[in-house]
């Protein structure tokens, strides 16, 4: 008889283990449900703004160079209408401190630059020569600090340097050719543009310009900020994404 109690005594002890056991399974399907869910379900829309804001600032060393510098780019001309400019050449140089001048580069530095892809184009009378930089950065303010230190007034020093190429109608582009220079952000990038005319002749040698004369730049450089800062729809599918 002493017995009996003593096997009474057990159930409550297993009955306790079982319920603690079922409630764990029961938490263990509950999370099992929400990491499947979180597992399956799409991106969300700040995920999705967040992946193509990282696609934009990628593209300056995931797009090909011929799609960050066109061969051709449209502007409005002088004299009305529109013209096309022809790409000269385009360095294959990517280090900040090599494209602009001395005075700039600590200011590049700071605003954390990571790299500034140059290339030449002409106008369509090829009489004007343009190099474009297009200055990459960790994010917006470091572009917008970059503008910051910029001369004011289309001064073109210190500033991006001239890119010429041998052997082409470009080939007198030289830092003591640069006539005026301008510049637009947007995003992580800043586009820098300096301008000279195809005889390399000096700023101080041209006498008074037409204000209008290298107006046209202002459009190349628009376009290609336009094209590397403009949100493209997110593929998630895509390696180039990160969703």
């Amino acid at each position: 008889m002493n017995d009996v109690p003593a096997r009474r005594r057990v159930w409550p002890g297993l009955v306790a283990a079982s319920v603690l056991t079922l409630a764990c399974a029961g938490v263990a399907g509950v999370a099992a449900g929400v990491a499947g869910a979180e597992l399956t379900r799409g991106p969300s829309t700040a995920e999705l703004r967040q992946a193509a804001a990282e696609e934009v600032a990628r593209r300056w060393r995931t797009w090909p160079a011929g799609r960050v510098f066109p061969e051709t780019v449209r502007y409005a001309a002088e004299q009305g209408g529109m013209e096309r400019a022809r790409r000269v050449g385009i360095s294959p140089q990517t280090a900040c401190d090599r494209a602009v001048d001395a005075r700039l580069r600590e200011p590049m530095r700071r605003a954390g630059c990571r790299a500034i892809l140059r290339a030449t184009y002409l106008d369509a009378l090829q009489g004007v020569v343009v190099t474009v930089g297009v200055a990459a950065f960790p994010d917006e303010p470091g572009s917008v600090k970059a503008m910051s230190a910029l001369p004011r007034g289309g001064r073109p020093a210190p500033g991006l340097k001239a890119l010429s190429f041998p052997g082409t109608v470009a080939d007198r582009f030289t830092a003591a050719g640069r006539q005026a220079s301008l510049a637009r952000k947007g995003g992580p990038y800043l586009v820098m543009v300096t301008v000279g005319q195809v005889d390399g002749r000096p700023a101080k040698a041209t006498g008074e310009q037409r204000p209008t004369m290298f107006a046209f730049a202002g459009d190349i450089a628009d376009r290609i900020l336009d094209s590397l800062t403009t949100p493209a729809p997110p593929d998630c599918a895509s390696r180039e994404w990160r969703c």
